[in-house]
């Protein structure tokens, strides 16, 4: 018999030296000019940059993040010679539902935090016990505590048979519910494709699917109540294409920079916080200035930014072969909240031929970082369509 892969339980503790390292960065940074860019229309524009860099060094505490983040227990296992950090809540219930959230890029397990409360003791926050979660939160490979990544060839659906070894072989569940956003959603989307078996649901935070390219989509498939979605996903599409591009094509010549410059990094992150949020031009509408720093603090601290990046590379270098042919590829039942300022927005109609859909919202507000910009919209929607498939 097989024994079960060894769990290590760790807290987060980041060396003292490194936080002096950081200051002493911070403190000697060698800024870019900036002129003529206040509407950020060149990229981060400087003098809110210098402002965050400053509240970094001379505000920001990076050890009351950690004492917030080790209430948590934190445990780490290798899988196929991974490494893969996760955070397991067990909910407060009579018959907690199995649940794996799953983030992105430029996302950290971290923007959880605000919904796994609310998930996983509903009664807590006003909820119903009998809609209560076991939280299962990893960091993907080669982000954050998922490292060192020494592996190449990482990509979606490797990451969905990961989660399937992590929720069966190491925490000992059946069959599980599946969420996520950005790359998540894709993680997911491959859980309910190559694994509906093992899994109750898939609920998606961005319409995600396997074999469907939202650029090739024409204008007379977005149906009522869609009709500016069309020219809204052109416009998003600048908006993703740097960052996507370089991912892809060259991640590591981008690496040195950043993983050498935390102000470099910094900016990397904070534009598409930014532009892929609902924040109307004004970042802190939605993320505080410790919410910035803790998910950059966060890439900073691990050097990770390298192994992140790669995902790109691997994914989209990668031709897909799909497990099956059978319509829809996706066949675990399927929720997808759409949140109106993501940068992807499908039509219900082409959902309903990639995926068994059995919940679609559109929210009011929000936009690609839902479990950090609209986390009580976001524990309603999964609460409902996890609650007829328990």
């Amino acid at each position: 018999m097989a024994h079960a892969p060894q769990v290590e339980s760790f807290d987060i503790a980041v060396a003292e030296d490194a936080l002096v390292d950081l200051r002493d960065r911070l403190a000697r940074t060698r800024f870019a000019d900036d002129f003529a860019n206040e509407s950020w229309g060149y990229g981060v524009e400087g003098g809110y940059l210098r402002t965050l860099v400053e509240y970094w060094l001379d505000t920001f505490d990076w050890r009351a993040i950690e004492t917030e983040m080790n209430a948590y227990a934190h445990h780490r296992v290798v899988l196929d010679e991974m490494p893969i950090h996760y955070l397991h809540v067990r909910g407060s219930g009579p018959s907690p539902l199995p649940l794996v959230l799953t983030h992105g890029w430029p996302w950290t397990f971290w923007d959880f935090h605000k919904v796994i409360g609310p998930l996983s003791d509903p009664a807590a926050h006003g909820g119903d016990p009998s809609d209560a979660f076991d939280v299962v939160v990893p960091s993907l490979p080669g982000y954050g505590f998922s490292s060192p990544l020494r592996a190449t060839g990482v990509t979606p659906p490797l990451i969905a048979s990961l989660w399937v070894r992590l929720m069966r072989d190491v925490l000992g569940y059946g069959r599980f519910g599946a969420q996520g956003g950005d790359w998540g959603a894709m993680v997911s989307a491959h859980l309910g494709h190559a694994h509906a078996g093992d899994l109750v649901g898939v609920h998606l935070s961005m319409p995600a699917f396997i074999n469907l390219s939202p650029w090739e989509l024409a204008p007379e498939e977005y149906g009522p109540g869609e009709a500016d979605w069309y020219d809204r996903v052109r416009a998003k599409r600048r908006l993703i294409d740097s960052h996507v591009r370089v991912h892809t094509r060259d991640p590591q010549t981008l690496a040195y920079a950043l993983n050498d410059s935390p102000v470099g990094l910094a900016a990397w992150i904070l534009e598409r916080r930014r532009a892929w949020s609902d924040c109307g031009g004004d970042v802190e509408r939605r993320f505080t200035k410790d919410d910035l720093l803790t998910t950059i603090s966060l890439y900073w601290f691990t050097q990770t930014f390298h192994t992140s990046a790669r995902l790109y590379a691997d994914t989209f270098r990668t031709r897909f072969e799909p497990v099956h042919d059978r319509v829809p590829e996706i066949e675990a039942p399927t929720g997808i909240a759409v949140f109106p300022e993501d940068v992807i927005l499908v039509p219900r109609v082409v959902a309903v031929r990639h995926a068994n859909l059995e919940r679609w919202t559109v929210m009011p507000s929000g936009g690609h970082f839902a479990p950090m910009e609209e986390p009580e919209l976001l524990v309603d929607d999964v609460r409902a369509f996890f609650r007829p498939l328990r």
